[in-house]
């Protein structure tokens, strides 16, 4: 597997360089964020490893710019910014995961294997829906009642999820595995604050409601009897 590491501390980008190649993975470095835009251009990647404060562009830009043309790509963001809203702006610019420092460098390692190991999800069908409401899997639109619906990124994901798995009640430990690769930690709330965004944004101006929540168990979407 091919890394780039977007980092503008020298001595944390070495050290994840070394660790990381002894571990047989190759990696390249840029130590700032424009460049390291241009080396993701120029080259080809399996995952990115990007710091969110960075001279010439900050993470959130990279990654943003990074998923507009490139949905495959793995991105890990690593920073010292570890508040809900800032995960959220990491996980709606595109981030697969989002790992605060300081932090250990075997969890660096676990959340590498766990992300590379997802798959994008198979279809036999363009469009996945409940009701009218309408995700188109080549677009990736959301369309209810034939009006569009605007998502960043993580709420597709998560979307997208909840409609492959319509009138199953998914745990917040399966939602935040699936759509964030994230060990589940009973002390966030990111799946409750992305489901009642969602929920806004899909149900609020529609009938029926298509979002569900079984208490102490879970969420699903369905057209309730």
């Amino acid at each position: 597997m091919k890394i780039l590491i977007i980092e503008d501390e020298a001595k944390v980008a070495n050290h994840l360089k070394t660790g990381l190649e002894e571990q047989g993975y190759e990696v390249d470095i840029s130590y700032d964020g424009e460049f390291g835009l241009r080396m993701f251009k120029q080259h080809t990647y399996d995952m990115l490893l990007v710091d969110v404060i960075l001279p010439g562009k900050n993470g959130f830009e990279i990654c943003r710019e990074v998923r507009s043309t490139d949905q495959q790509i793995k991105i890990i963001m690593l920073t010292a910014l570890g508040t809900i809203d800032d995960k959220m702006d990491g996980f709606d610019s595109g981030a697969d995961d989002y790992l605060v420092k300081p932090f250990e460098f075997r969890e660096l390692l676990a959340r590498i294997r766990s992300v590379a190991k997802r798959k994008m999800n198979p279809t036999t069908d363009n469009n996945l829906s409940v009701a009218d409401l309408v995700l188109d899997m080549e677009k990736k639109t959301a369309v209810r009642d034939g009006k569009k619906i605007e998502l960043t990124f993580k709420e597709y994901s998560l979307l997208e999820f909840l409609l492959r798995n319509k009138g199953k009640v998914l745990s917040r430990a399966e939602i935040t595995e699936h759509v964030w690769d994230l060990d589940f930690d009973p002390g966030t709330n990111v799946v409750d604050v992305y489901i009642n965004i969602l929920r806004k944004k899909i149900d609020k101006d529609y009938s029926p409601r298509l979002s569900h929540t079984k208490i102490g168990m879970g969420y699903y979407l369905d057209v309730e009897p």
